[in-house]
């Protein structure tokens, strides 16, 4: 590793602690190490603690991943967490699973247990850029306006369409000319959430193994 000044360098791990603590990934003084270059792991650990003792970073202790930003970091703030609950189905309906399997960074402009996200399966949303694939943010409620994206449940079994409201009747309709339109039993259906936002991923996605 080139020489920089201690100054400079600890402004660099920073930065990088930051941005792995704001996408859901706090790293280890191992990684850290790893990360810098440096040959000794007693080396990251001083400038990790010189942060937490400037007040940059906060530590809680008996956790690997225990780096956190303080309460006067707006992001910090402005960031909460939405569990990854399974998949759900864009084409043929599929039986409804929820499998908790982490959690994702979500901004907070809602309460904490209004929102939950969804892996999408099938390509019946193409039209509107929800591929397979994608992951679906989802505001709980129980009903949605017409022309909103929604997870539904159809008895049993979960897909996510474009509701639209005509005469008192719903019908769920696919963005994609191969898939038919789903026209339910009122008594059958019941609105899970909105859809309020599609996030993809390029490389492997920043899942938090349990929530902060």
């Amino acid at each position: 590793m080139a020489y920089t000044s201690p100054g400079k360098t600890r402004e660099k791990i920073f930065r990088f602690v930051r941005e792995r603590i704001l996408a859901g990934q706090p790293p280890t003084v191992r990684e850290v190490q790893q990360e810098f270059g440096f040959q000794a792991y007693e080396t990251a650990r001083r400038h990790l603690d010189n942060l937490v003792a400037e007040g940059r970073l906060s530590k809680e202790s008996g956790k690997s991943r225990g780096y956190g930003l303080p309460k006067t970091d707006f992001l910090a703030r402005s960031t909460m967490l939405a569990p990854l609950l399974g998949q759900v189905q864009a084409g043929d309906l599929t039986t409804a699973i929820e499998q908790p399997d982490g959690y994702l960074p979500v901004p907070a402009s809602y309460p904490q247990d209004e929102l939950f996200a969804l892996r999408v399966q099938g390509e019946s949303m193409t039209g509107v850029g929800i591929l397979p694939g994608d992951v679906v943010i989802v505001r709980r409620q129980p009903t949605a306006e017409s022309g909103e994206i929604v997870v539904a449940l159809v008895g049993d079994e979960a897909t996510v369409k474009t509701l639209h409201l005509r005469r008192g009747r719903a019908e769920l309709r696919p963005e994609n000319p191969n898939f038919p339109p789903i026209v339910p039993d009122p008594n059958e259906l019941v609105i899970l959430g909105r859809v309020i936002e599609v996030r993809r991923y390029l490389e492997e996605m920043p899942l938090v193994e349990a929530e902060l």
